[in-house]
């Protein structure tokens, strides 16, 4: 059993926020409901309000880092520098023509990256939405950072294609999972327009071949 697995106890979080917040409630999502963050919506409901436990469960590299998915060679990098490495095809075939992950090469959070890496963010950014947006069919790359599955700095990216005004903001993971799978032989056309764009500007395509 890794560490990451081991048993601990927990117990109800306990600050002013969650003592006022209304557990074992369902909550009305109306407001939500074609405006805001998922306007291409016409119904959307919540479960009830879970108990909120802590400590949290640690997450993957957390506790060993040698159990990190973002440290180890994989398959699916299309592209990687010294610095940085870009993931894609992980899912097999998707809804829309890109979805990719970005990490920095170093086992770092967020919050204990050092700065060379943290100044590396910004063009690494620039250079994948810029890649991205070489498929023909894309008009966008949406950027996305949850933090709650690896203890490993990393963001998503996503392709918007190009006239989907429904896939505007936060609801396009959502129509990436509701859309069905592209064809096997595009979604790998894609990913070697992604690679080849970011190589082109230094750095390697598909680095395990």
């Amino acid at each position: 059993m890794s560490t990451a697995d081991e048993v601990f106890e927990q117990h109800p979080a306990d600050t002013d926020w969650h003592r006022w917040a209304p557990i074992g409630q369902t909550l009305d999502a109306s407001r939500t409901v074609g405006s805001g963050p998922v306007p291409s919506i016409s119904a959307f409901g919540l479960l009830p309000l879970e108990p909120m436990l802590v400590p949290e469960k640690p997450r993957k590299g957390e506790l060993d880092p040698s159990e990190c998915g973002h440290c180890k060679p994989s398959k699916f990098t299309i592209w990687q520098d010294d610095e940085w490495r870009v993931s894609g095809g992980m899912q097999g075939p998707t809804g829309v023509p890109f979805v990719g992950a970005i990490s920095p090469r170093r086992h770092v959070k967020l919050e204990d990256a050092p700065i060379e890496v943290l100044a590396g963010l910004g063009p690494v950014l620039q250079r994948v939405s810029e890649a991205t947006k070489a498929i023909p069919a894309v008009a966008r790359c949406h950027f996305s950072r949850w933090n709650d599955g690896s203890a490993h700095l990393h963001l998503w990216a996503y392709a918007r294609p190009a006239g989907m005004m429904q896939g505007r903001g936060a609801i396009l993971p959502y129509w990436e999972q509701s859309m069905p799978a592209m064809p096997e032989e595009m979604m790998q056309e894609y990913l070697e327009i992604v690679a080849n764009a970011l190589a082109a500007g230094g750095g390697q395509a598909f680095p395990g071949r």
